[in-house]
This record gives C-alpha cells, sequence and structure tokens, in this order.
C-alpha cells in the first residue's frame, strides 16, 4: 500500500543518518516491546507479513512521529484485538479479565527463545512451474497501486530494468499478508539506472538492484 512506510524517494525527510550497533535499546520498555512482539508471532495466530502489512496501516500522522517500537506496539494492539486475544476492556484495564484464548501454538519459553530465533523462518519454497525470465531480460515493472502489502516499492513502479540474478522460488507476501495462502512465486535480482528511477538528475553512475517478485514484471522487447 501507498502508506507512510514508503518513502523512497520523497523529500523533506533529511539524510538518513545509521545509528551505531550500540546500545541496542534506548529504554528498558524497548527490550519488553521486541520480547512481547516476537511472544506473541510465536503462537501462529498470524504471518510475520500481516503484522508489516497492520504496520503500515496506521494512520501516516501517527507512523511518521512514533518511534520504531512505538509503531511495532501500536500495531501488535491492532492484531490482538483482532484476533480477539485481548478485550478492549483488557487493554483499558491492563490486565486480563477473561479466560485466555487458545492458539495454534504452545507459549514461547525463555529458552526456546534463542534456538527460535537462530533458525529463522523459511521462505523458500520448491519451484512448481518454471521461470518467466532470466539473466539479461528487460523488465517492466507493473504500475499498480494496491490498498493492501506489497513489496514493490512506490519509486520503483512503471521503470524498466534488467534481471541480474534468479533468486528462487519463496512465498509471496502480498498474499501471505491478507490470508490468502503462500502462493509461491519467483523472485529476482532487477537492476535499474538511477536515471530510469529518478530522472536526468540523478547521477548517471548509479544503479539500484532491488529483489522483486515475478506478477510485479512484464517483458520488454
Amino acid at each position: 500500500m501507498n502508506g507512510a512506510q514508503d518513502l523512497g524517494g520523497m523529500m523533506g525527510f533529511g539524510p538518513v543518518i545509521p545509528e551505531p550497533e550500540t546500545p541496542v535499546f534506548h529504554a528498558e520498555w524497548q527490550k519488553r516491546a521486541l520480547a512481547i512482539t516476537l511472544a506473541c508471532g510465536a503462537l501462529g495466530q498470524w504471518p510475520g507479513d500481516r503484522g508489516r502489512y497492520v504496520r503500515e496501516t496506521l494512520p501516516p500522522i501517527e507512523y511518521l512521529t512514533s518511534s520504531y517500537y512505538e509503531i511495532w506496539t501500536k500495531a501488535l494492539l491492532k492484531l490482538l484485538l483482532a484476533e480477539a486475544m485481548i478485550t478492549p476492556e483488557e487493554w483499558s484495564a491492563g490486565r486480563a479479565v477473561s479466560p485466555a484464548q487458545p492458539t495454534k501454538r504452545p507459549t514461547l519459553s525463555a529458552e526456546r527463545v534463542a534456538p527460535l530465533l537462530a533458525a529463522g523462518t523459511p521462505y523458500h519454497r520448491a519451484p512448481i512451474t518454471p521461470a518467466t525470465f532470466k539473466v539479461g531480460d528487460k523488465v517492466r515493472t507493473s504500475t499498480s497501486h494496491p490498498t493492501t502489502h506489497t513489496r514493490l516499492p512506490r519509486y520503483a513502479r512503471g521503470k524498466t530494468g534488467v534481471i541480474i540474478e534468479t533468486h528462487g522460488v519463496f512465498v509471496f507476501p502480498d498474499s501471505l499478508a491478507h490470508g490468502n495462502g503462500e502462493d509461491p512465486q519467483w523472485c529476482y535480482g532487477v537492476r535499474f539506472e538511477g536515471i530510469e528511477l529518478w530522472g536526468p538528475e540523478s547521477d548517471p553512475n548509479l544503479d539500484i538492484v532491488i529483489d522483486l517478485f515475478e506478477p510485479y514484471l512484464t517483458p520488454v522487447s
């Protein structure tokens, strides 16, 4: 969706200034925000892509004025309420009022956290159909503006690039985020010239590579 999270190419936000790796957390509550989000996600009630989409649905003024972990906690609240894992009354009271709802997976215990994070979540899938494109093919991205989740950034829509790598088949986030199944799709590394993306004022030596799913691409003769 064209939300406040998709800022690529927009002006007025200043330069990106990377933070040092330490300290990881700037306040104690941020540790709890991360822990609670991971613990709730591990219950299996929603896929990670849905969590990302819900963060994108925060109103722009709220998204842009919230810190990283504030965005996480606000989205988590929306998910918990949507899944009836908590009630509005419990949120207001700050404690459980009714019995806990059954979940798809057991509660995440402390000793399981490190192995779970180390294992990650595999999204690679076996191909069912051959890849439509190969390295060297010229492609054009779609110009759609979905109100749902997408991994095609706004600044790269309707642009022409060249396939430089075939990554394989992966779960399609656009489908999984909305409960429509995995719908595995081929994913490619696509190289775009800076001038194609940003116009004639761009650095002529700039190239950008974006990993894009096959449904976003059409062949260019």
